[in-house]
């Protein structure tokens, strides 16, 4: 039987198939290309998904990868080992989705210490024969877990100590406005210094949904914008008064 590798993002992916190809195996990576820690997930329907993303970008291309992605993990007669860690939002969230989906069928995790998606390719070469069988609680509650956020379909999942819990719209607001100042800081900077603020102990949200909240802010008057506030390396923005 062949193997087939599951990293939850393109980058974990590219990580591990240089990890795999490292070490001379010649195993498959499939990686996963949506963030489910954010955005509506109360439908199966991968086009709805989609046309909330396509508000912030274009990703015509995504969406195929996607419904591929889902279709090769139904179909697929390979032995699976889906890599993840419980301390990022999205890849805990991208395995309870995909534990909820593969049901009873057998499979093995590794689930890291760290964050696959940050891991060096080195450092995941040396977690390649860690995997373990799932257990039957662990599927119980990643089932459990997975379809009360769904019930709840809140704007964000992020990560607490007791596992991934739904979050409001304006869950990141008040560290966004933490990291302005009276003087002008380019919005870059201000998510950035965010991103790092939220990236101990848990990695909870990328660039793009903290980019999101920064117009919003704006066009609430709680930050005022010199430019373009999408334009998140060219416009800056400071606190009123």
């Amino acid at each position: 039987m062949t193997t087939l590798h599951i990293a939850p993002g393109d980058s974990a992916g590219g990580s591990l198939f240089q990890a795999i190809r490292g070490v001379g195996r010649t195993e498959e990576v499939l990686r996963f290309r949506d963030d489910l820690s954010c955005g509506p997930i109360d439908s199966d329907d991968h086009s709805a998904r989609m046309a909330w993303w396509a508000r912030f970008y274009e990703m015509p291309e995504v969406e195929n990868d996607i419904e591929t992605f889902w279709n090769r993990v139904a179909t697929t007669g390979d032995r699976l080992i889906v890599w993840f860690s419980r301390r990022s939002a999205s890849e805990l969230a991208f395995f309870l989705a995909l534990a909820d989906r593969l049901g009873n069928r057998p499979y093995d995790i590794v689930d890291i210490a760290g964050t696959v998606s940050i891991m060096p390719a080195d450092r995941l070469a040396t977690l390649l024969g860690s995997e373990r069988p799932i257990t039957a609680h662990e599927r119980e509650e990643a089932h459990r877990q997975w379809r009360q956020l769904r019930r709840e379909n809140a704007p964000f999942r992020v990560v607490s100590p007791a596992g991934l819990v739904s979050a409001p719209i304006d869950h990141f607001d008040s560290l966004l406005i933490e990291q302005a100042t009276p003087e002008w800081r380019k919005i870059a900077r201000v998510v950035g210094d965010t991103m790092g603020y939220t990236s101990e102990p848990y990695y909870q949200v990328g660039d793009l949904m903290l980019l999101t909240r920064v117009v919003a802010l704006v066009e609430a008057g709680k930050l005022l914008a010199d430019g373009d506030p999408w334009d998140m390396r060219a416009c800056k923005v400071r606190l009123p008064g």
